[in-house]
């Protein structure tokens, strides 16, 4: 099984994401790695990748995802997963591949932003991702709420990891 933690930044991804590697005993690979260099100066300077910008990063995400599963192996992912194309993108119509959205309000959501440091994502374009999001259905991921905490959130997805 490969898993997915989504969301829009500040949604918790990466810390979610390891916590669930590490229960699950798999590796653990941040989607942010496979930025482009130019993706990651236009998010700097505060301007929202296109399309056209994200097609290239989620295609090499999904190569990274047929590598673990060539190998037999179970995988935590990260990537921000906004729309259902881009979600199709990265399922690659494998059945075995798992979305876990993490969803949150936009004051919760910004509040974390504005705390947090060294990361190349403006804050202000929360409102462009929050605007881009299309929310899974139950068809495509488990939904957990970011108001729980980081130790509840990976219990619920484990929990509903064993009746999926």
């Amino acid at each position: 099984m490969i898993l997915i933690a989504m969301g829009v930044s500040g949604a918790g991804k990466t810390r979610i994401g390891e916590m669930l590697a590490e229960r699950l005993h798999c590796s653990f690979t941040d989607g942010d790695a496979f930025h482009s260099a130019a993706n990651k100066e236009k998010m700097h300077k505060g301007i929202p990748l296109t399309d056209e910008d994200r097609w290239p990063w989620l295609k090499t995400i999904r190569a990274a995802i047929e590598e673990r599963q060539r190998a037999g192996e179970q995988a935590v992912f990260t990537c921000s997963s906004l729309k259902r194309s881009y979600r199709d993108v990265l399922r690659g119509g494998d059945k075995d591949v798992c979305f876990v959205y993490l969803e949150g309000t936009f004051e919760v959501l910004h509040e974390r932003l504005a705390t947090r440091s060294g990361h190349f994502f403006d804050p202000s374009l929360l409102q462009s991702q929050l605007d881009t999001l299309e929310p899974p259905g139950a068809d495509e991921a488990i939904t957990v709420s970011i108001e729980h905490t980081p130790e509840e959130i990976v219990e619920i997805v484990i929990e509903k990891l064993k009746t999926r």
